[in-house]
Order: structure tokens, then C-alpha cells, then sequence
């Protein structure tokens, strides 16, 4: 892969985190119905800035949980489960210390590309409760949508080819800040 461009900083990052932490708390009126699931790997990290930007601007904790969607992914093979084996395994790698029924869900996401790995969130979302609402917030939308998802807040819209990668870095999994584009 060859580096084509820098499209944000660190510093950028941080200023569309805040932007969409603002746009949340102004779409549902406050923070106090709010839960924050970040879809593993990348948009767990962005979970947390949010639910930082959201407490210095509401004095409001909310809660953050992490949400992996490997098994409801569709380009995976299914499990098969057996009469023996009846219930649904929970994908223990999923972290959710609290309840999202009721609740507005925000899912956080670091780039949205095809929309398949929202509907499996969506789906994994099901799986732990009836929420009121699940809204999408992705620091990076790319388009080329396979699925008519949409993300609620968005920090960058960068029009892409599909012979190009999008690469969203974060300080807890990449040690640095930053969003790059490849050509493949």
C-alpha cells in the first residue's frame, strides 16, 4: 500500500470528536439516556473520547461499552449450532456492564464503508436488549454503501475509489493520532 494523503491529525480528530459529542447531546437532549457502545477494535477508543467530550460539556458520565460483531458478521461462516446446543453464545469479547434496553444507543464506529459491519452491530445490538434508539456516529464516512445504512453524525466525508484504504489510528491500539489514505 502506497500513502496517498494525510486527511487528518490528531488535533482534527479531536476537533470532529467534539463536534459530534455536541451534535449527540443537541439530537437527544442531553446525556442522561445516553449509552456509548464503540464497535471493536477502533471505535472502542472513540467511544471513550465521546463520552470524555460529553462529560466536560454536560458534567454527565455515560456509560461506554465495547461491542464485538464478529459472530453476526455475513462474510463469515455461520456457526451451527446443534440440538444439543440450543441457546445463542454471547461473544464474550463484548463488554456490556450495563443494560441498553430503553436507552439511546449510540454506536461509534471508526469508518463506514459497505454498512455491513453496522448491520452486525445492529444485529449484536439485539442480542442484549431493546433499546429506544440506536444512532450511528463514524469519524470517517467513505460511502460505497451495499446497505441503505446511514451514520446520524459523521466527522470527515472523504469520497473514496475502492482501490483505496482508509486508516484510522489511535493512541491506545496504534500509538499515534491520525486518519491516512492508501491506494492498495
Amino acid at each position: 500500500m502506497n500513502l496517498k494523503a494525510e486527511l487528518m491529525t490528531g488535533a482534527d480528530m479531536h476537533r470532529a470528536l467534539k463536534r459530534i459529542a455536541h451534535q449527540i447531546l443537541e439530537h437527544n437532549s442531553g446525556a442522561e439516556n445516553l449509552v456509548l457502545l464503540g464497535i471493536r477494535r477502533r471505535g472502542v477508543p472513540l467511544a471513550h473520547i465521546l463520552a470524555e467530550n460529553i462529560k466536560i460539556i454536560e458534567n454527565f458520565k455515560v456509560p461506554v461499552g465495547e461491542l464485538d460483531i464478529t459472530f453476526y458478521r455475513d462474510d463469515l461462516s455461520p456457526v451451527k449450532s446443534t440440538a444439543s446446543d440450543p441457546t445463542v453464545n454471547l461473544d464474550p469479547s463484548t463488554r456490556l456492564p450495563f443494560d441498553i434496553t430503553d436507552k439511546d444507543v449510540i454506536l461509534v464506529d471508526d469508518v463506514i464503508y459497505t454498512g455491513r459491519t453496522v448491520r452486525a452491530a445492529l444485529d449484536a445490538c439485539a442480542t442484549y436488549g431493546r433499546a429506544k434508539t440506536i444512532q450511528l456516529a463514524c469519524l470517517i464516512d467513505r460511502g460505497h454503501r451495499e446497505l441503505p445504512i446511514r451514520a446520524d453524525y459523521i466527522g470527515k466525508n472523504v469520497p473514496t475509489s475502492k482501490s483505496e484504504r482508509i486508516s484510522v489510528e489511535v493512541m491506545p491500539i496504534d500509538n499515534c493520532e491520525g486518519v491516512k489514505i492508501f491506494e492498495i
